[in-house]
C-alpha cells in the first residue's frame, strides 16, 4: 500500500500539469486573396465614337445607314432627306454649312424643317466635327 501511495501525488502533479498546461496554439488561418476586383478603367468616348453613335441614334432615322436618305423615317417627310451620296451636292455645300445644319436645323439655313436642330452639340465642336467626316465619307 505504501508503494501505491507514492503514486498518488506523481499522478496528481502529472494530471495538474496536464490540466494547466495549454495546448499549443494552432496556427492562424492565413488570409486568402479575396481584394476586392478592380473596376474597370474609366474610357472616355473619343469624340469620332460620340459621333458614330449620335449619327447611328440620330441622323439613321431620316438619312440611313448609308447616307442615302433612305431611313425609317424618311417615307413621311417632304421633302425627303439629302443622300449624303449626291456629288454636285458635296461639291457646292462646305464643312462649315454642314456643321451648322447639324446644330442649328434645317430651318437655320433654309432647308427643312424636318432637319431637327441638335443644340446639345454647339459647345462640342469636335463631335460636329466628326459627324461631319460622316457626312463626307459618302461623296462618290
Amino acid at each position: 500500500m505504501a508503494d501505491a501511495r507514492a503514486w498518488i501525488p506523481l499522478t496528481f502533479i502529472a494530471l495538474t500539469l496536464v490540466a494547466c498546461s495549454k495546448p499549443a496554439p494552432a496556427p492562424e488561418p492565413k488570409p486568402t486573396a479575396t481584394a476586392a476586383p478592380k473596376p474597370a478603367p474609366v474610357v472616355q468616348a473619343t469624340p469620332a465614337d460620340e459621333a458614330q453613335e449620335i449619327f447611328s441614334k440620330r441622323c439613321v432615322v431620316c438619312h440611313g445607314d448609308h447616307g442615302m436618305g433612305d431611313g425609317p423615317g424618311a417615307a413621311a417627310l417632304q421633302p425627303k432627306p439629302r443622300s449624303f451620296s449626291d456629288p454636285a451636292w458635296q461639291a457646292a455645300t462646305t464643312d462649315e454649312h454642314i456643321g451648322k445644319v447639324i446644330v442649328e436645323g434645317g430651318a437655320s439655313v433654309g432647308l427643312s424643317p424636318g432637319m431637327a436642330a441638335n443644340p446639345d452639340l454647339a459647345d462640342k465642336p469636335e463631335v460636329v466635327a466628326e459627324l461631319t467626316k460622316i457626312v463626307r465619307k459618302w461623296k462618290k
